[in-house]
């Protein structure tokens, strides 16, 4: 073989002599440059291959497939035998084992915190060294920190600023304190393992959206796994997971003019899951984890208010979880041929068959719910096979019980609720699915109808508006079951504080939100004969009612779903319209009252902003609702909050707004029901609710402002 010249080459390359071309070359009869350890045609080759996501139960080469003879003057390896070449890798990675057990067993701590000693201990298994099978524990004190279901896990990790994990967690890179973690194989742009344990935990107990696609149990297990191990919780969720938690550490976080919330911490971890994003999207490797991870940094977008992103996710992951399969029954489908099959194996077991319905039902609902401003959905209900998920305690549990008989085709899906497939996040799918019902109604319309929507035109003369009325104010409630039919989840203050279940709370205040949606294009005060009008009136009442039965306690409401904003929104819309009325004939003292309602709502929206932005962009919104009726309006500052426009500086600063600091009672994990259904019925026995100055329905009980509402619609016969 000629040898490299010393000075930059000007001539062609001399021929290749006989045989030195590599074996696939001389085998395929292509050219071949012979260079080392892979000639470019081989290598072109192999990046063509790996460039498409292999086929199911395949795997792609990990290098190129290039081999040459031996060449005499060359170092190369003689030919070995397989089974040889295989002993003998295995004892190798019996020694290196070895290995790193001593050291870790010896050593200085893996981490700069040696306080925590939470040391990785490799410890051999009974299995064959071939099956390099590790088991990850901790030792010392740390592991009683983490204890599963230990409420007091919280409050024993505060970050002061500085700290580890925290703010400089954003501009963090890997240090000679590190060499420890990366020599176990720990990612480096994670916090350090008892950091992240406290994120986790953080996570499963206070986020209301995310923790809905993961099984707690199993995960928290895979955490205790060897950080290489395959079941070890991919990097991509991981940093979703800090993303979400971080809103509820105890960490300085910087505030915006506008009232949103800078932090560094989490946008450090929101740019390395969109990093595992972008691969995946090239790659196709770990699609289905990277899928979760895309659908927990879509609900971090959605309660920070950062839209654009919002909508880009929602339409990603609705999208790419149709080549998956996730639409279809039992989330698998064996029909069509080798192009149109799913590309996901069948599911393994019952975990891993419900995990994929959960992840695709929490994709559905944020379909729905970033789709309230009037646009239509990725994916259309009819397209939508995969039965319901099961109940959550059944999912934790791991109860092999067949499938919920239930999908979106069944007849009477939103009136017929089976026990042993309900629960209260069973009822909030059904309440969103609802709503969705609504959004693409109202969408359709508009996009058929000659002329827009007019309040003097009568909406039950349309094709299908009146069942979908009907569904939404009459039909969906009335047949909840009684356990979650005549309570809002909001239990007795009495028994071990107050707690309320988020999902329940929603499933009331969801279709009266959906109800707005549906009337307020028809909504005319001047006219009390009405049915829409009277539609929007109880609805905002409702949801108004529903947030002072919350406020009455000393719950934290930014525990809520986010949704919870848009229907506050909703019904303060409508709060406005009758503002506008009240001023325009007058009536100053019921315009004093409903300024004031409104101003509770704009309460809700901002303290729920304080640690969701959602809330105080929502606020903003309705500023602008409200620019013209302060116009016409002669009051400057009817009630406690400044009426247009304010600051959040001095909405804080009034002291008859209580301190959004104080300590409150924390709400429940919603995915982890604490408590059956008969002691939920026990809890709410005896509960007192204080009532607000004025009642809602009080306002429009005069005859001179409102008479005659009509609350049916008209017998066609």
């Amino acid at each position: 073989m000629p040898k490299a010249s010393s000075g930059p080459s000007t001539g062609p390359r001399p021929a290749l002599r006989r045989n030195q071309a590599c074996r696939s070359c001389r085998k395929r009869k292509l050219k071949c440059d012979a260079a080392r350890p892979h000639c470019g045609t081989c290598l072109k080759h192999w990046q063509s291959l790996i460039s498409v996501p292999a086929p199911v139960g395949y795997e792609h080469p990990a290098e190129p497939q290039c081999v040459y003879d031996p060449v005499d003057g060359l170092n190369l390896a003689s030919d070995t035998d397989p089974v040889e070449k295989i002993r003998l890798l295995e004892e190798e990675v019996s020694k290196l084992k070895a290995q790193i057990q001593e050291q870790s067993l010896s050593g200085p701590s893996l981490g700069p915190s040696t306080s925590h000693q939470g040391l990785f201990r490799l410890e051999s298994t009974h299995s064959s060294p071939a099956s390099g099978s590790q088991l990850l524990t901790t030792t010392g004190h740390h592991s009683s920190h983490h204890t599963i279901g230990n409420p007091s896990s919280l409050t024993h990790h505060h970050f002061p600023q500085g700290s580890p994990g925290t703010n400089n967690a954003a501009h963090r890179y890997p240090t000679d304190d590190d060499s420890g973690l990366i020599h176990t194989g720990w990612n480096t742009d994670l916090p350090e393992p008892h950091i992240l344990d406290h994120y986790i935990e953080i996570f499963f107990r206070c986020d209301p959206c995310g923790p809905r696609i993961l099984h707690r149990p199993s995960f928290l297990a895979a955490m205790r796994l060897h950080p290489r191990d395959p079941s070890f919780p991919h990097s991509a969720i991981l940093h979703a997971i800090c993303a979400c938690a971080s809103r509820w550490s105890s960490r300085n976080v910087a505030l915006q003019p506008d009232g949103t919330r800078k932090d560094g911490f989490a946008d450090h971890h929101v740019g390395k899951t969109r990093q595992y994003i972008d691969r995946t999207m090239a790659t196709g490797q770990d699609i289905f984890q990277v899928v979760q991870a895309c659908i927990i940094l879509s609900w971090y977008f959605y309660q920070e208010g950062r839209w654009v992103e919002v909508w880009v996710f929602a339409g990603f992951q609705t999208r790419i979880a149709i080549p998956l399969r996730l639409n279809y029954p039992g989330t698998f489908s064996t029909h069509g041929d080798a192009l149109s099959a799913g590309y996901l194996p069948p599911p393994r077991d019952f975990r891993d068959l419900e995990t994929r319905r959960r992840t695709w039902w929490m994709s559905i609902v944020l379909d729905r719910i970033v789709s309230v401003g009037g646009w239509a959905h990725s994916i259309d209900e009819r397209d939508i096979g995969t039965e319901l998920p099961l109940r959550g305690e059944d999912f934790d549990a791991e109860q092999l019980i067949p499938n919920n008989p239930q999908d979106m085709c069944t007849e009477d899906v939103f009136i017929t609720h089976f026990p042993r497939y309900t629960d209260s996040f069973l009822l909030f799918i059904k309440a969103v699915m609802i709503f969705g019902r609504v959004s693409d109604y109202n969408v359709r319309g508009k996009l058929r109808a000659p002329t827009a929507p007019s309040k003097h035109q009568d909406p039950f003369m349309l094709s299908g508006f009146a069942e979908l009325d009907r569904l939404v104010h009459n039909d969906f409630l009335q047949n909840l079951p009684h356990t979650y039919r005549f309570n809002l989840g909001v239990t007795d203050p009495s028994a071990n504080g107050p707690s309320v279940d988020t999902d329940l709370y929603m499933v009331h205040i969801i279709p009266h939100a959906a109800i707005i949606t549906l009337h307020n294009p028809y909504l005319d005060l001047h006219d009390f004969h009405r049915i829409s009008t009277n539609r929007c009136l109880k609805a905002a009442q409702a949801i108004l009612s529903a947030y002072f039965m919350l406020s009455a306690t000393s719950l934290d409401i930014t525990r809520l779903h986010p949704f919870v904003t848009i229907c506050w929104y909703l019904a303060a819309a409508v709060q406005v319209q009758v503002y506008k009325y009240f001023i325009e004939i007058g009536d100053h003292a019921r315009e004093t009252q409903v300024l004031e309602e409104i101003d509770v709502l704009r309460e809700a929206m901002l303290n729920y902003g304080t640690r969701s932005p959602i809330g105080t962009r929502q606020e903003g919104l309705l500023q602008g609702l409200m620019k013209e009726a302060v116009r016409l309006s002669s009051r400057k500052q009817a009630s406690g909050l400044p009426l247009y426009p304010f600051s959040r500086t001095t909405l804080f600063a009034n002291p008859n707004i209580s301190d959004s600091n104080a300590p409150v009672a924390p709400l429940p994990n919603p995915c982890a029901p604490e408590q059956n259904e008969a002691g939920f019925q026990k809890n709410m026995i005896g509960i007192q609710l204080a009532a607000p100055a004025t009642s809602p329905a009080s306002l429009y009980s005069d005859s001179r402002s409102f008479p005659d509402l009509q609350d049916e619609p008209p017998n066609p016969e």
